[in-house]
């Protein structure tokens, strides 16, 4: 079976431009956006417990999750792009589903962090707000993972061995 055969070569080539393009999906940049907002958060908490004055960091950690809920959302739209090529009844299919899945779950955790937050008192961090948070932080590693999976083992939006190399990749 040649490479361009294989049941995941169509899932090498973006959907149309707005996934990106080829060899170059927006998906993993756009994800950045909330891991990085997110993991913030999480630290403007721990600041916020130990600070004598804890409003700005509630405030900040506030801002940090609407911003990673933002993000999440357009990586979402990009990633069902990219899901939307991938073969049914395929490995990798199967590990996309379940990538999603647990995005979906950690953006839902981080929605539930921001109500319960913005409907607590802005004087100290929400104790339920952290610990929904630090739940979502570590399913968010396990999908991570998955997503990880996804590039490095099946190749997805990965261009191929020839293109790599004709083009210097």
């Amino acid at each position: 079976m040649q490479q361009h055969d294989t049941p995941l070569h169509r899932a090498k080539r973006p959907r149309n431009f707005l996934a990106g393009p080829y060899g170059h999906p927006f998906h993993p940049i756009m994800v950045t956006i909330p891991i990085g907002a997110w993991i913030a958060s999480f630290v403007f908490d721990l600041v916020g417990f130990a600070a004598d004055e804890a409003e700005p960091w509630v405030y900040g950690a506030r801002l940090l999750i609407l911003i990673g809920l933002v993000g999440a959302i357009i990586a979402a739209v990009l990633g069902l792009m990219d899901l939307s090529q991938i073969q049914s009844g395929t490995r990798a299919r199967r590990t996309a589903l379940i990538h999603m899945s647990l995005n979906l779950l950690v953006t839902a955790l981080f929605a539930i962090s921001l109500i319960v937050r913005l409907n607590a008192s802005d004087e100290e961090v929400s104790v339920t707000g952290f610990v929904l948070s630090v739940i979502g932080l570590l399913i968010l590693m396990v999908s991570g993972y998955l997503g990880g999976k996804l590039a490095y083992r099946y190749g997805i939006r990965v261009a191929d061995e020839a293109t790599q190399v004709s083009e210097g990749f």
